[in-house]
């Protein structure tokens, strides 16, 4: 007996027998059906633990169950529907990757595996699922492409002016959080979503010479789960770090999120950007001037690479897997180049010398 998910919307449905319908001939829903249930047993091959493979069979059917026709006949005009559905649902743009991702990956299977079965039986071509450059679904990690992260002496300004407004300001334990909130990132390379998964107990000073951050929560790669790892606070974030738990998050209410809102829960991603470009805001920041909590990440790997640090050492602290993710991150300024080209040169003419 074929087992397959429940969808909606013209969707999946529990069936028996196999794939052939003897008045109807070949039920192209059951046929998906049986693809899907295939791709759900690639996970288990792969090594994907029971409670991901249930994860992942649910979110299957609920992809598909978005479409009125099966994967193969899936236009651009489908996924935009969807991704328009899900973005007036309220779904957060990480959700809708995850969607986006699914339908993309199961449709892949289908293309590989099944093409010449679906143009043998329903005398269609496996399409392109309506995939293109245009239904994709920012993400934050783009802006790694866009220009340079702000330089050392940009943030240097920024801050300056952060923590001025420290001590005048109306709501001093917010704009204390802001600052010490803002400073993580760029002093120790964590993402804005693992920066927000911090709770108090995940600070360590007295790990290593200067403490680190345990990141319980380091995004996945690959669908491979998160992927902890200890990132070093560097510059000085100890102490800053330090006076925030001592002085300031006393001041909100109890819970173990390190960085929180006025009811004590965790502080959201959106809302850490909405933070950052209020102070742009007051400071009155031009547009070439302005940064994303995103590149506050990117100035921590370049700056660091710029100090001297090897390029193996920071794809550690920015928790890549692959040092190829690291070198899209790290983006020296024109000054940096010329003076490691100048320093070069004058070590080949040392040499030549003698």
């Amino acid at each position: 007996m074929l087992q397959v998910m429940v969808g909606e919307r013209g969707g999946l449905r529990l069936v028996g027998g196999g794939l052939a319908d003897p008045e109807l001939g070949v039920d192209p829903w059951v046929f998906q059906a049986g693809c899907a249930e295939a791709f759900a047993r690639s996970w288990v091959v792969r090594g994907f633990s029971p409670a991901t493979v249930r994860g992942y069979r649910s979110l299957l059917a609920r992809v598909l169950g978005r479409f009125e026709c099966p994967v193969w006949a899936v236009e651009s005009e489908d996924v935009d529907e969807m991704l328009h559905a899900l973005a007036v649902a309220g779904l957060a743009a990480g959700t809708r990757r995850q969607n986006l991702r699914m339908f993309r990956d199961f449709h892949g299977f289908v293309a590989r595996r099944y093409a010449a079965q679906v143009r043998a039986l329903f005398g269609a071509p496996v399409g392109d699922g309506g995939l293109d450059r245009f239904n994709r679904v920012r993400h934050a990690g783009d802006d790694a492409a866009v220009g340079l992260p702000p330089g050392r002496e940009r943030l240097d300004v920024f801050f300056a002016f952060a923590r001025s407004r420290v001590a005048v300001a109306a709501d001093y334990r917010a704009e204390a959080r802001d600052y010490a909130m803002l400073r993580t990132p760029y002093l120790s390379g964590v993402r804005v979503g693992e920066l927000v998964r911090l709770d108090q107990a995940d600070v360590h000073p007295g790990r290593g010479r200067s403490g680190k951050l345990h990141v319980r929560f380091g995004k996945a790669a690959n669908t491979s789960g998160p992927r902890p790892r200890w990132a070093p606070m560097l510059d000085g974030l100890d102490r800053i770090l330090a006076w925030y738990l001592a002085d300031v998050r006393p001041l909100f209410p109890t819970s173990q999120a390190l960085f929180c809102d006025e009811d004590g829960r965790p502080m959201k991603t959106g809302t850490v950007r909405d933070r950052l470009a209020a102070l742009l805001d007051l400071e009155g920041a031009a547009g070439n001037e302005r940064f994303t909590p995103h590149a506050l990440r990117r100035a921590c790997a370049t700056h660091q690479y710029e100090r001297g640090m090897d390029l193996i050492a920071v794809q550690q602290l920015l928790g890549h897997r692959h040092i190829a993710s690291t070198m899209a991150y790290v983006k020296p300024s024109q000054r940096f180049v010329e003076d490691a080209w100048r320093r070069a040169t004058d070590s080949a003419v040392r040499v030549l010398a003698g």
